[in-house]
């Protein structure tokens, strides 16, 4: 078990931004071992996959799409809009996508492809479960958080009871009916694979299983739900 110090969490302190950039960090190099394995996108992005696909329009345009309509979700459930965690979410998702751009460039002088197909799936479930750790560690900080990130969160406390599992794929259901929209248009289901499999049956319980194991004194703070 990972401890953090005795510091009160619920202060804004320099141990609690460190607890920020390493998740980020950890989320991103967690990203870019996936995106390098080739071995399926997580939901969200596989979705803006499929509809890249289906509409011909830029990847990139359309992540950004699927983060502003988590926005807009947010705002519906939350019934407010709160301007800071607006910011907060656009300055995330705009940092975050460079952190994982370079990052996969970092893992690009990697032998990934000389790996056997078993020690590729294990490498590519270990991102996954890094994924999962940055996500719970930078939700319980709830700094600033990626829209996708804070609808499940708002969903787990809002909707839930707290159950991370149930959340996270209460929040997966919306990504899961776009790729299915698109399969209508193209016949065809792009980036999908055993990452994303894992990552639609385990994830929200790993996020559950890191509020408890990793800097176990690190609690929910500042939720605003």
């Amino acid at each position: 078990m990972i401890k953090s110090t005795s510091v009160p969490t619920h202060n804004r302190s320099t141990l609690t931004l460190l607890y920020f950039i390493f998740s980020i960090i950890l989320n991103s190099l967690g990203n870019a071992i996936t995106v390098s394995l080739n071995l399926g996108s997580a939901l969200w992005t596989a979705a803006a996959v499929n509809l890249s696909h289906a509409t011909s329009w830029p990847l990139s345009w359309l992540l950004f799409a699927e983060g502003f309509f988590a926005i807009a979700l947010n705002v519906m459930l939350l019934k407010r809009i709160d301007l800071r965690r607006i910011l907060g979410n656009v300055i995330f998702m705009s940092c975050f996508s460079y952190l994982v751009g370079l990052m996969v460039k970092m893992l690009s002088f990697l032998p990934f492809a000389s790996l056997n197909v078993f020690a590729r799936i294990i490498l590519d479930c270990f991102g996954i479960v890094l994924i999962a750790t940055a996500i719970s560690i930078y939700q319980r900080v709830n700094l600033m958080l990626h829209p996708c990130d804070d609808l499940m969160q708002i969903m787990r406390f809002k909707l839930c009871g707290g159950n991370s599992t149930k959340a996270q794929l209460l929040s997966f259901a919306l990504p899961i009916t776009a790729i299915l929209l698109t399969l209508l248009v193209t016949r065809r289901v792009y980036a999908i694979n055993i990452g994303t499999l894992f990552s639609l049956a385990f994830q929200g319980y790993l996020v559950g299983w890191a509020d408890q194991r990793i800097f176990s004194r690190l609690k929910h703070q500042n939720l605003r739900i």
